[in-house]
């Protein structure tokens, strides 16, 4: 008979003592004891802790920590832990946490060490949780973190290397090949490229080649962590001449049957999906890269392939066939069962056939045994499939009308769908009121109850559609001074247009200094990413009253490499969709032009989603507040900022302005300055300057144009440095010198 442990005899703990004794119980005296196991509710989070009695305090891993409860903030803990054999353990903090362990509810101090390992309740927990051994489980039952730990290669962060099948392109046999040279790499990122050429090579991802009838310039994307991301800017080359349909993407309706009887969701996320496909030697040619280190030949699957999401569907179809519960569209598997147990015997077998193939999955980006889930558009729970309540949240949540122009705004959206809308002209007839010429801006309770009915009829099912994926998709996209706004619709077989949901939000501070053609491709691409699980692998047709972007962002256009950091990186988030933009005058707009003009106010501050640009300002011997206060000063670009800010005309007549006409899709504002592509325009009371600094080392004028070329810009710089040279004594003599 095993003897009771009386855990309320432990005396109570604090961390004031500097040093503490930490060891498993089932370890501690060199026996081997089945560990025992408690499970509570940490911050609302179950978490299985291994009972350790010879541990004076409690700990958890730093592994559970981040995937678990990394939103919280550690603080300070002053002790040094120790296990049996003495060795110190690296403290990361401590945090205070809501622990509940049956009718128990205690605010307790845990501490976080470096690593993996069980979570540990030690004796401060167990004196103030009250356990008795009725509570302990012996043998606990199978959960999430036995089967993932079962399985951990599959969670290993190294790039997967896909066994047993190869990606193979299909070419038009009339496909003549393209090749691009390098572009230039902007000084201040060249290290960065460098460094992910090597990580990229050394990975297996690519390889150094010497000649190539195909090459596709790169671009290079800055990233938080001063890394970059390289993609192959496939739209010039290869693209045009690929099958994308040679494997026909799954119908959701096809996949949600595979989900009958489900009571719980798993999701998991592939990491780096493409990247872990090896390509078949004879399509390799096709993907090469042309960088100013040389030629690379990408020997897996990348970003930015036409045909890659079908060729990723049909390998994953395959890795994943014949299996119960399990449905799988592109890197995004779901896993379901008709109970607990056969839940995670159905989320075995999946880990399992990938860790046969030496798949990855990102941990932190999977949802394991949730009770609903989205996918693909749709909310999935035990009780079928629903369409997700937040389709027409920028509907429900639009704001009232402040002014006349955006009251004609919403009217233009309502009559957009008039047709749809029985008895319209009655049913706003308080609010078109408000456009009479002499009429005063009152928003009386009638044109309030309008309002609301009005918004009820957008949400209603006369006009909403649920998506069909056999039917024509297409997303308008629009942006105003302070929101974005899109609608994503089916073009139904009589021609009509039918929303399935709508979207907006209103723009940063941040946002509202950009340019008006960012503002515009800020709303295309926040339309893309919004209803990505409609769009994504299938066709569409974008829809924008924004006529540069056709040039900018089109699907078989090259990405612009003057243009800003910003439409760089929206260039490249487009690329891995298959649309064709098309142009709407704003008054055929009027769906998303509403949305964009009255933007649903967010719920909490949001901060805008980080482009980290390069710009010179940082590289020049005169600082960001000098260059902005002197554009600010100087009468030229004064008026060129604002033209940027608030957008420019057809035409120009002064000829002071046509050199930036010229690049108007190119010009941006950054800390009140000034950019061409991530050059600075330099005022012109600041030109002398930087052309003596460049000069100070006599270079020559070859290489000083290249230098300024990589740095800065104003009209006529070139003429300016050739005469700087020109009356130079030491240049022209190291000119003259053989």
């Amino acid at each position: 008979m095993e003897a009771a442990l009386n855990f309320d005899t432990v005396p109570d703990l604090t961390l004031d003592s500097p040093d503490f004794g930490l060891f498993e119980m089932n370890t501690g005296n060199g026996d081997v004891v089945k560990p025992y196991y408690v499970y509570v509710s940490v911050n609302g989070s179950r978490v299985k802790m291994e009972l350790d009695t010879g541990a004076a305090v409690s700990v958890i891993s730093e592994n559970l920590y981040k995937r678990r409860f990394k939103s919280v903030k550690l603080s300070p803990a002053n002790c040094v832990l120790k296990t049996y054999s003495q060795e110190s353990l690296q403290l990361m903090g401590k945090f205070v946490a809501k622990v509940k362990c049956h009718e128990t509810t205690k605010k307790l101090e845990l501490l976080v060490v470096k690593g993996r390992g069980p979570a540990l309740m030690g004796r401060d927990w167990i004196s103030q949780l009250k356990l008795d051994w009725s509570q302990v489980n012996r043998v606990a039952p199978e959960t999430v973190e036995d089967v993932c730990a079962q399985y951990a290669s599959v969670f290993n962060p190294e790039l997967g290397k896909l066994k047993g099948i190869k990606a193979k392109l299909h070419v038009a046999p009339e496909a003549v090949p393209k090749f691009h040279k390098p572009r230039n790499v902007p000084y201040a990122l060249k290290e960065a490229v460098e460094r992910e050429l090597t990580k990229l090579e050394a990975e297996g991802v690519i390889s150094p080649i010497n000649y190539s009838e195909w090459a596709a310039p790169i671009v290079c994307i800055p990233k938080k962590d001063d890394s970059v991301r390289l993609c192959g800017d496939y739209k010039v080359t290869i693209n045009p001449w690929l099958n994308v349909d040679q494997y026909p993407l799954p119908k959701t309706q096809d996949l949600f049957a595979k989900l009958a009887g489900g009571q719980k969701f798993t999701k998991l996320d592939l990491s780096q999906a493409y990247q872990q496909v090896q390509l078949e030697e004879s399509s390799r040619c096709y993907l090469t890269i042309n960088t100013h280190k040389g030629l690379y030949q990408y020997n897996r699957l990348p970003y930015g392939v036409a045909s890659a999401p079908a060729i990723f569907q049909k390998i994953m179809d395959q890795v994943l066939q014949g299996m119960d519960g399990v449905i799988c569209y592109l890197d995004d598997i779901l896993i379901t069962g008709k109970d607990a147990e056969t839940h995670l015997t159905n989320l075995k077998e999946v880990l399992k056939r990938l860790e046969s193939y030496n798949l990855r999955v990102k941990r932190e980006k999977c949802e394991f045994l949730q009770d609903s889930v989205s996918y693909l558009g749709h909310v999935i729970d035990s009780t079928g499939i629903h369409p997700m309540k937040e389709k027409t949240t920028a509907i429900q949540r639009a704001p009232v009308p402040s002014n006349v122009t955006e009251l004609r705004s919403f009217l233009a959206l309502l009559n957009y769908y008039g047709k749809f809308i029985p008895n319209l002209s009655t049913l706003i007839q308080p609010m078109t009121a408000l456009l009479h010429k002499d009429a005063e801006w009152i928003w009386s309770e009638s044109c309030q109850n309008a309002f609301e009915n009005a918004k009820k009829a957008l949400q209603s099912d006369k006009i909403l559609v649920h998506f069909d994926a056999e039917l024509p998709i297409i997303l308008a996209c629009d942006a105003s001074p302070y929101g974005v706004g899109a609608v994503i619709s089916h073009q139904m077989k009589d021609g009509s247009e039918r929303p399935i949901a709508f979207a907006s939000r209103t723009l940063t501070k941040t946002e509202q200094n950009y340019s008006q053609i960012e503002k515009e491709a800020l709303g295309l691409v926040f339309g893309v990413m919004k209803f990505h699980d409609y769009l994504y692998g299938r066709k569409f047709i974008l829809t924008t009253d924004h006529k540069p972007l056709l040039k900018i962002l089109g699907p078989k256009t090259g990405v612009p490499t003057l243009a800003a950091a910003r439409l760089q990186r929206w260039a490249l988030i487009l690329a891995a969709y298959k649309y064709e933009i098309q142009y709407k005058r704003s008054e055929q707009h009027s769906n998303a032009d509403a949305l964009s003009r009255l933007p649903m106010k967010p719920r909490v501050d949001v901060a805008s989603n980080p482009i980290y640009r390069v710009s010179y300002l940082d590289e020049l011997p005169i600082t960001a507040r000098e260059i902005a206060k002197e554009t600010e000063k100087d009468s030229v670009l004064k008026v060129v900022k604002q033209l940027v800010l608030t957008g420019w005309p057809k035409h120009v007549q002064d000829e002071w302005l046509k050199p930036y006409f010229q690049r108007r899709f190119e010009l941006t504002v950054e800390d009140d300055c000034l950019l061409w592509g991530l050059r600075v325009v330099v005022p012109k009371k600041l030109r002398d300057q930087l052309i003596s600094e460049l000069h100070e080392h006599h270079w020559g004028i070859v290489k000083m144009k290249s230098l300024a070329r990589s740095l800065f810009w104003w009209p006529a710089v070139d003429e300016c440095i050739e005469q700087e040279v020109s009356e130079c004594t030491i240049c022209q003599k190291q000119r003259s010198m053989p």
